[in-house]
C-alpha cells in the first residue's frame, strides 16, 4: 500500500467518499469546517479505487487530523495514513498531531491509542452545542447505540 497527496483529478472521489461518510463538513471545536478545503492525503492498494483518505490541517507547529476514513475497516489503509501524517507532520517540525472524536467511537479510541496517542481533553457537551449551533444533523446516538454528546482529543506530542 502507498500514500499520496490528493491531486485536483481527484476530486470527484473525494466529494463522493467524503458525502459518504456524512464529513463534507466536521463539526468539532465549536467550529464547522470543510475538509475539501484542507489538504488531504490517499490511501492506495495500487490499481483500483483508494482504500482510504485523510484530511488534515496545518497550524502553526500543530497538525489537526481532520477525517480518517477507509473504504475496507481492517485492511491497513488507515495505519498506513496515520503512519505517512505522522512523518509530515515530524518532517514540518510540528510539536503535536491531534485528532478530535466523539464519545461514541470507541472503534476510533481503540485504534488511535494502539498507534500512540494519548486522550489530551475532553469536552463534555460539545457535541451538543455542535448539533444546536453548527450541525443540526448530527444524530442524537452514535456507535452501538451511545448518546452523542462529548469531543475527545487524542494526541501525539513530538
Amino acid at each position: 500500500m502507498r500514500v499520496r497527496a490528493a491531486g485536483a483529478a481527484d476530486r470527484g472521489w473525494l466529494e463522493s467518499f467524503l458525502a459518504e461518510h456524512n464529513s463534507l463538513r466536521v463539526a468539532r471545536g465549536g467550529e464547522l469546517v470543510a475538509p475539501l478545503d484542507h489538504p488531504m492525503l490517499i490511501a492506495e492498494t495500487g490499481a483500483g479505487p483508494p482504500a482510504g483518505l485523510l484530511t488534515y490541517i496545518e497550524r502553526e507547529r500543530d497538525c489537526e487530523i481532520l477525517t480518517l476514513h477507509a473504504v475496507r475497516p481492517w485492511a491497513g489503509a488507515g495505519s498506513e495514513l496515520i503512519a505517512a501524517i505522522r512523518d509530515l507532520a515530524a518532517s514540518r517540525g510540528c510539536r503535536r498531531l491531534w485528532v478530535v472524536t466523539t464519545n461514541d467511537n470507541v472503534d476510533a479510541l481503540r485504534f488511535y491509542q494502539r498507534r500512540g496517542f494519548r486522550l489530551a481533553a475532553l469536552r463534555p457537551g460539545a457535541v451538543d452545542e455542535s448539533r444546536r449551533s453548527l450541525k443540526p444533523e448530527i444524530p442524537d446516538a452514535g456507535a452501538y447505540g451511545i448518546p452523542l454528546r462529548d469531543e475527545l482529543e487524542l494526541e501525539i506530542r513530538f
